[in-house]
């Protein structure tokens, strides 16, 4: 008997597209909701044609060309890195849609953080041992250990005692954009305001000096010392625990407290994305974010080589000439520097994407850009800058998760939000993250690492709006303490990675 495929089995995204997205894996010889049958066996997450496609001629996914078709293509055939190529054309922009609107109870929503002395709410409560140079990265590490070892256990408002520690700060030009980027970077985590208090170690003669840094810190006094001037590894230990011993005493002492929702600032990362990211959790996560900024927070996006192709939906949005001319200006830097190395911004789709059923970064990307919702883009900021506007904003980053959410962190991102079709396994102290998965059987494969499951959208079980309204629950959950996946496993202290600009000297 023949077995028709019909949605949900597969998605027409927009009517233009000329491709359907497969759901569930669809059968040679299985029909297709056009009349068409699948010429080959197709698994979820993959295109397949549902209108002929003469080489040459834009396939089109989202309303918007995703590449040119590099031989023609049959109603039925499956598109894939075979038969569709990447392509800088862009067609016309179709209607974006109205954001998620924010209720009156929405606006007056709170959760449950930490006021911290300088005014900035904090969803953790963590202290931060942050190394200026990789040189004091392994006592940084020894200091963090002993600390949760011997001081954590006497204080249970303390979340822990976090390493923050990288492999610059020496080696390196004292001037330029590399040197900016990484002292944007730890200042930006030295004063994050999940850290309560803040100890900074460096070795004594590295090029980032301390010294650069000065005094102040979120919560108690931020203090610095040199492992050289204390006398060596083991007496900086010693010397760093009575130091964070002072620090918790003080700390330990905070309590969370009701705070408006309009303070809560997340990053939006994805990472390991198949075919449905963009069709389940990214726009579902999208939806939350046009909640979240209607209701005075902030939603940080990034990424910008993974926005590459779908820029002109961001540019079309901004609030104002400026904010747009911003974003062309991160663009253009991003196609100078790949050049630069002899790569190319379509090399960006990974095999793990690939395997998924993305083909060009502008498919990609399209996809991508959904996490930002249909807000307006507020603001475009430079990797780690402090992040002070509220809605929607960008910030400038490379597409690689750890190097990314580390900018949006040290901007003041005090939740991520990270979602994923292949399952990345991700974590980012001090800020909890949260990770959505794009399909059901990636959550029921990897439950322990996942916290929500948005694949329900593909197999009709719940909406973009309904699911946009429970995420929206649960970051305000989270921020208010609730313990993501990752953070009950552990991750978090690896993948603090600044983005590393400039030679290695």
């Amino acid at each position: 008997m023949e077995k028709s495929v019909s949605a949900p089995s597969t998605i027409l995204l927009a009517p233009e597209d000329n491709v359907v997205v497969a759901t569930l894996a669809i059968a040679a010889g299985d029909a297709l909701p056009n009349g068409a049958r699948a010429a080959v066996k197709v698994d979820a997450g993959h295109k397949i044609a549902i209108r002929p496609i003469r080489a040459g001629e834009p396939v089109v996914k989202y309303a918007q060309a995703i590449g040119r078709a590099t031989a023609d293509i049959a109603p039925g055939d499956h598109v894939h890195s075979h038969n569709l190529a990447f392509d800088r054309d862009r067609l016309a922009i179709g209607p974006q849609g109205t954001p998620e609107a924010a209720s009156d109870a929405d606006k007056a929503r709170t959760f449950k953080g930490y006021r911290r002395a300088d005014g900035r709410a904090a969803t953790r409560n963590y202290i931060g041992v942050v190394a200026s140079v990789n040189c004091s990265t392994t006592v940084c590490r020894a200091i963090a250990e002993e600390a949760n070892r011997r001081i954590l256990p006497k204080y249970e408002g303390i979340d822990g005692f976090v390493p923050i520690v990288h492999d610059q700060g020496c080696g390196m030009s004292s001037t330029g954009d590399g040197m900016a980027n990484l002292h944007r970077t730890l200042a930006g985590y030295a004063r994050h305001a999940n850290f309560g208090g803040v100890l900074m170690v460096g070795l004594g003669c590295e090029v980032n000096q301390l010294t650069l840094y000065g005094q102040s810190g979120a919560g108690a006094e931020k203090r610095h010392f040199n492992i050289q001037e204390a006398g060596g590894s083991r007496r900086s230990v010693e010397k760093a625990l009575g130091i964070l011993e002072e620090i918790a005493a003080e700390i330990g002492k905070e309590r969370r407290i009701a705070i408006p929702v309009s303070e809560i600032i997340v990053g939006l990362q994805c990472g390991g994305s198949d075919g449905l990211s963009g069709i389940t959790a990214n726009p579902a996560l999208g939806a939350a974010v046009d909640i979240l900024a209607a209701a005075g927070g902030t939603a940080i996006l990034s990424e910008t080589s993974e926005i590459y192709g779908a820029e002109h939906l961001l540019r079309s949005r901004a609030v104002n000439e400026a904010v747009a001319v911003k974003l062309d200006g991160l663009i253009a830097w991003w196609e100078n520097y790949v050049a630069m190395h002899g790569a190319s911004l379509d090399n960006n789709p990974s095999p793990g994407n690939k395997r998924g059923g993305l083909t060009t970064i502008l498919e990609k990307s399209l996809g991508a850009v959904a996490k930002g919702g249909r807000s307006p883009l507020n603001a475009v900021y430079r990797y780690a800058e402090r992040v002070t506007e509220h809605g929607l904003v960008f910030m400038d980053t490379p597409g690689y998760d750890p190097v990314s959410a580390t900018g949006q962190v040290a901007g003041g991102a005090n939740v991520i939000a990270f979602t994923t079709g292949r399952g990345s396994c991700f974590g980012c102290t001090p800020a909890p993250s949260i990770k959505l998965t794009s399909n059901t059987a990636l959550f029921r494969a990897m439950e322990e690492d996942m916290d929500f499951d948005c694949g329900v959208v593909a197999s009709g079980e719940a909406s973009i709006a309904g699911l946009g309204r429970e995420i929206f629950d649960l970051i305000v959950e989270t921020a208010s303490g609730r313990k993501t996946k990752s953070e009950l496993f552990g991750y978090g202290d690896n993948e603090f990675v600044p983005w590393h600009l400039g030679a290695t000297l």
